[in-house]
């Protein structure tokens, strides 16, 4: 650890917090930086457990000062119900269409999670590293999809979906709450919430009965909706919306039963 030269403990703080603050990654991305040896602290390379104070000492991140960051930096909470055919990421190598590109004027954002290319609905974009951590590796925050899927589930296959199943990529999926909705024609309709947020994890489930899912949505990430909030565009999220998201959560209840439905 580098030295503390002196500055009372309660103006430093953990590195990989610092880096989350000027929103230029996670938590444990920024762990995954200082690691690496990319980030550094009066000239010396810092390791795990370094703390420093942003007002007395020079952090620099890739040989970039990011001190200017956490002093002018404001933070950016907005709502964006994505279309598909937008990648949930800052940057693609592929020249792909950017859900980061859906707003404007807010400096640099990067998602919270990830929605599927695929898939629309709900994200959050952020500039606020310990924000992303926070909601994107919680297991109390739901998530509500809407999923069409081709022919019609039985009850059974459903059921068994609810108690969790296992995917072709060997993932166990954890009790899952899913409601039949109105079926069109010979496509079934479904709401599905979940805790967790596996890779494709719905798509996969469905497969796993047989029924390929051939529209996905998500209409609810905890406490905000998609309603008033057409696709394609975006809304800032208040204080008390994002205040929400560090309050003590409900543990996320058991997936009923057939019939108790």
């Amino acid at each position: 650890m580098l030295p503390l030269r002196g500055f009372p403990l309660f103006m430093q703080e953990r590195l990989q917090k610092l880096i989350a603050q000027a929103g230029l990654a996670s938590r444990r991305g920024a762990e995954a930086m200082i690691a690496a040896g990319e980030v550094t602290v009066n000239g010396e390379v810092a390791v795990l457990g370094t703390k420093a104070d942003p007002t007395k000492d020079h952090i620099k991140v890739r040989g970039k000062l990011i001190n200017t960051k956490l002093e002018k930096r404001s933070d950016a909470y907005i709502l964006v119900n994505k279309p598909k055919g937008y990648l949930s990421s800052a940057a693609d190598p592929e020249g792909r269409k950017l859900v980061v590109d859906l707003v404007k004027g807010y400096g640099k954002l990067h998602p919270v999670g990830r929605l599927d290319f695929n898939t629309e609905g709900l994200i959050i974009l952020t500039n606020d590293g310990v924000f992303t951590n926070l909601v994107a590796s919680s297991k109390t925050v739901p998530k509500v999809y809407e999923a069409k899927v081709k022919g019609l589930p039985s009850d059974v296959a459903i059921n068994k979906l609810r108690r969790g199943v296992q995917l072709e990529d060997g993932f166990k999926t954890a009790p899952a709450d899913i409601k039949v909705l109105k079926p069109t024609g010979k496509n079934g309709w479904f709401e599905i919430t979940l805790f967790e947020g596996h890779n494709q994890q719905i798509r996969k489930m469905f497969d796993a009965i047989g029924h390929s899912v051939v529209k996905l949505r998500r209409t609810k990430i905890g406490h905000l909706t998609d309603i008033g909030l057409p696709v394609g565009q975006s809304r800032s999220l208040s204080a008390d919306e994002v205040k929400q998201f560090t309050l003590p959560a409900k543990q996320p209840r058991k997936a009923a039963s057939a019939d108790q439905r």
